[in-house]
């Protein structure tokens, strides 16, 4: 099921108008609307969020409790996982280590994703030793120490590649070098996403850093 709520953004007399859907007339200068106006420029505001299954050989987040678009805010937990080349999420919570919950990752982020085919199977043998070892227990969890970012950055570092192994010495570099940027951006859509909820319409009267519209640094991270 696809959750992109279709955020919609309009160029219509020099603010960007986000909206749900295009209204008959402007709400920022009140004149009607041609819906075949070539200089109208409508385009759909880029959804960060994914399905992990469609998304093998990823490191992907999502709100340990609820959803992002609903329930997330910045003093919530993110649990993280790993996808395998099927696109399985196979992840360490306080049960355990779980392969069975992949349809739980629905609306999640990806913070990195292999690109190199000839790696893919390099991802999963290093995945399945890892997952093997006899620490990943629920007597072994514990909240702040030993948690789902403990079996990850076990995974990147025995992985052996470049900067996002080098990156998983600590919780701490991994999140400022590959959450927090992707985290970034979701929480400007999430904001944007509400107040369009509460009022169905949002003016941002920033002015353009660029004339690509259609580009996520022009619209998302111009907002606020």
């Amino acid at each position: 099921m696809d959750a992109d709520p279709g955020i919609i953004c309009l160029d219509h007399c020099g603010p960007r108008v986000f909206c749900f859907q295009i209204p008959e007339n402007c709400p920022a200068c009140r004149v009607r609307l041609d819906h075949n106006q070539p200089t109208l420029l409508p385009f759909r505001v880029p959804y960060p969020f994914v399905r992990a299954v469609q998304h093998p050989c990823s490191v992907v987040i999502k709100p340990t409790n609820g959803d992002f678009l609903n329930n997330y805010n910045v003093s919530m937990d993110l649990h993280i996982g790993v996808t395998t080349s099927n696109g399985q999420v196979v992840e360490f919570d306080r049960g355990g280590l779980h392969r069975d919950k992949t349809s739980s990752w629905n609306q999640c982020l990806v913070v990195s994703q292999l690109t190199s085919e000839p790696w893919i199977e390099v991802w999963d043998s290093v995945l399945e030793t890892v997952a093997r070892q006899d620490c990943w227990t629920p007597q072994r969890y514990h909240e702040e120490t030993f948690n789902c970012y403990t079996f990850v950055l076990a995974f990147l570092r025995c992985l052996r590649d470049g900067n996002l192994s080098e990156a998983a010495v600590s919780r701490v570099k991994f999140c400022e070098a590959f959450v927090s940027p992707r985290a970034t951006v979701a929480c400007k859509y999430i904001a944007l996403y509400r107040r369009l909820k509460d009022s169905g319409y949002y003016v941002c009267r920033t002015s353009k850093s660029s004339k690509n519209l259609s580009s996520v640094s022009a619209t998302i991270n111009s907002l606020f």
